[in-house]
């Protein structure tokens, strides 16, 4: 129990854990980032995490923090080259550098802070990616934020006496706007086109990708369960769904649910194509009274990231599997099929009237 403070509150999986922790009795949640969460009751901490003195002006606010989630992230425009390139690299490091200089100097009663990282820990986004990947690995040689941040973590963790947690998701699936790597919205737009227009809806082309997806709320629910556990304290952890994510197996449910048909196997291009289609969108939202947010808005970068998650990986493709082992061990049993996650986010965003 105590005051919960989320650094990225924008994100999938910062929304999710303010969601969740302002609903839990004994907390208290604050959320921290350059855009509006817009959450009721939950206080909002405007900061370029650039930019010292828009978080340090914060400081009393900082003072009763116990807990800190870092779900901050910065991409690059061109996402895909940008996750090798030096300046995502060197931004992130500071942002995160940044926030905890200010927290080591504004938060006496802090505790514990966890931090995400994600499947480019084992160099998914390098080579091809050993099956099950694991925790204990050495790191995967490779230049990553996920290493500066880490190291900045666990030197201030241990001079402060403060406990950790790393956490390493697959695809999260969940609800937000503008997010750069949020395919829950990148298709919820994509099928609601399709449907209002003469688009078809292609399936993927190629041999079937095995990876694996991480529900939202269900990181929220972990992340409960290991600021309580005691096996938990400084650890790291894969946090997957329990099944599999195959999107060749997953297009037509996807079809159903937005009742358009499934259309023929082909490669496209959707971060060229579907951007263009603003006009189309705009008639959308007007038609049906949705939110008046354009498609950039909502999608952010994420049409990229779908074109990836889609791509034809030729006629082998390596499986993208983590090992959850070691938090099952430790005592997390957390569990959903991914089917229903992916169909709980899409019902979300029509209760909040992102899509008809």
């Amino acid at each position: 129990m105590g005051k919960l403070l989320v650094v990225g509150a924008t994100g999938l999986l910062g929304r999710a854990a303010i969601k969740y922790f302002r609903a839990k009795k004994g907390w208290i949640c604050s959320g921290l980032s350059r855009r509006p969460h817009k959450f009721r009751n939950v206080e909002y901490l405007a900061a370029d995490l650039l930019d010292n003195p828009s978080i340090e002006k914060h400081h009393s606010k900082l003072r009763d923090v116990t807990h800190i989630l870092y779900s901050a992230l910065y991409e690059m425009d061109d996402l895909l080259s940008g996750w090798r390139h030096n300046e995502q690299i060197k931004t992130n490091t500071k942002m995160f550098e940044n926030l905890m200089n200010i927290v080591s100097l504004y938060s006496p009663n802090l505790r514990h802070i966890s931090l995400l990282q994600g499947t480019k820990a084992y160099g998914i986004h390098v080579e091809a990616m050993k099956a099950p990947a694991k925790e204990k690995w050495p790191r995967h040689n490779h230049e990553n934020f996920y290493w500066n941040q880490e190291d900045i973590l666990k030197r201030i963790c241990n001079a402060k006496n403060w406990s950790f947690n790393i956490w390493r998701p697959q695809v999260v699936l969940g609800t937000a706007t503008g997010s750069p790597m949020n395919l829950v919205a990148a298709i919820a737009a994509y099928a609601t086109i399709c449907k209002e227009t003469d688009l078809t809806f292609y399936q993927p082309l190629g041999a079937p990708v095995v990876t694996e997806a991480t529900d939202a709320n269900l990181f929220a629910k972990a992340l409960e369960w290991a600021f309580n556990e005691p096996k938990a304290k400084n650890q790291t952890f894969n946090i997957t769904n329990g099944d599999v994510l195959i999107w060749h197996h997953l297009w037509p449910e996807i079809c159903e649910f937005f009742k358009i048909p499934l259309g023929p196997k082909r490669n496209r291009t959707l971060s060229t194509t579907l951007p263009k289609l603003e006009k189309e969108w705009s008639f959308i939202t007007n038609k049906y009274g949705i939110k008046q947010l354009n498609l950039k808005e909502l999608v952010g970068g994420s049409w990229q990231f779908l074109d990836r998650a889609l791509r034809d990986a030729g006629p082998s493709p390596s499986p993208s599997i983590v090992s959850t082992i070691k938090i099952r061990k430790a005592g997390f049993s957390g569990c959903i099929d991914t089917s229903d996650s992916l169909k709980n986010c899409f019902k979300e965003m029509r209760r909040e009237k992102l899509i008809p």
